[in-house]
């Protein structure tokens, strides 16, 4: 009976949260106890391409949780949803975070988000990548909207078809270019090629700098041209992430969508987002050294 008051105790208090949060999307207010700096972020961010908020829900599922006499604790999800209007042009961005928050007496204490931790075989020394294809292979006709409508159905879940990894955002990614008719090849080395067989995968399958790296070089199958700007991009095509500005590239979305003024709204994993604004400046990765890559998919 304890446990089941604690649950709906938490419950209780996370509702109370999401409410005071929601109210900061679309209010000027800075001055909350409860203030959340990702509201401000955005607004500004939106502020800045002509558009706003007009409406927000906030949606939580527990993960886990923790009760004693005075503290609880609870690792939750955090599903946004964002009516976005931009000359009078209206659509929905959507992102899920994984946060941790502590109550203290009915009173919140702790609350942030848990920083997805960096791609797998983040190591890889990728002057070992091989980009050449010894066997005569023909082109292909990359569908971009199977590519897009995969991206769709899956950005909030994973397809139990694929393995799952701790980081996904380039398993995701390469889903979806997969789908679209991007022919695998390479296999068993790791270091050759882009596939995913027998639960094993090639770095340029599930590497974020490595997946990079192939879209540049690769002369067969799966082939990309870079471009200057991300307006020359259409949906199904890719934009690559280096946070850091330190040349290694560490995330990567697919075009799924454009905005009032023709820029990309994109889709991830790992930062589970749909229809979100390519540049990423309101995410907590976001810093002023980052840099991207834009690359067009060659049908």
């Amino acid at each position: 009976m304890y446990e089941k008051k604690g649950v709906k105790k938490l419950r209780e208090l996370l509702q109370d949260l999401f409410e005071k949060r929601v109210e900061q999307f679309v209010s000027n207010k800075r001055a909350h106890k409860l203030f959340f700096p990702k509201a401000e972020k955005k607004q500004v961010m939106f502020a800045k391409r002509s558009a706003e908020i007009v409406k927000v829900k906030a949606l939580g599922r527990i993960i886990e949780e923790a009760n004693d006499v005075e503290f609880q604790t609870v690792k939750y999800h955090a599903h946004y949803q964002y009516l976005i209007k931009q000359k009078g042009f209206l659509y929905m961005e959507e992102e899920v975070e994984e946060r941790l928050a502590k109550f203290y007496k009915k009173g919140l204490v702790m609350d942030e988000e848990i920083t997805p931790s960096e791609v797998q075989e983040r190591n890889v020394g990728d002057i070992f990548l091989d980009f050449e294809d010894s066997e005569d292979r023909p082109s292909f006709q990359y569908n971009r909207l199977k590519a897009v409508q995969y991206a769709e159905r899956w950005w909030d879940s994973y397809n139990p078809a694929y393995k799952k990894f701790e980081s996904d955002c380039t398993n995701y990614i390469s889903q979806c270019l997969h789908t679209g008719g991007a022919p695998m090849r390479g296999y068993p080395n790791r270091g050759t090629g882009w596939w995913l067989q027998k639960n094993n995968w090639s770095y340029s399958w599930a590497v974020a700098n490595s997946l990079r790296l192939y879209l540049a070089n690769s002369k067969s199958g799966l082939k990309a041209r870079e471009v200057s700007s991300p307006d020359l991009l259409i949906k199904g095509d890719v934009i690559c992430y280096d946070f850091e500005g330190d040349g290694r590239y560490n995330h990567n979305t697919i075009v799924t969508g454009k905005d009032a003024y023709g820029m990309p709204l994109v889709n991830a994993h790992t930062y589970n987002s749909r229809m979100r604004y390519w540049a990423y400046e309101d995410s907590s990765a976001y810093t002023p050294k980052i840099k991207y890559k834009f690359y067009s998919i060659i049908d």
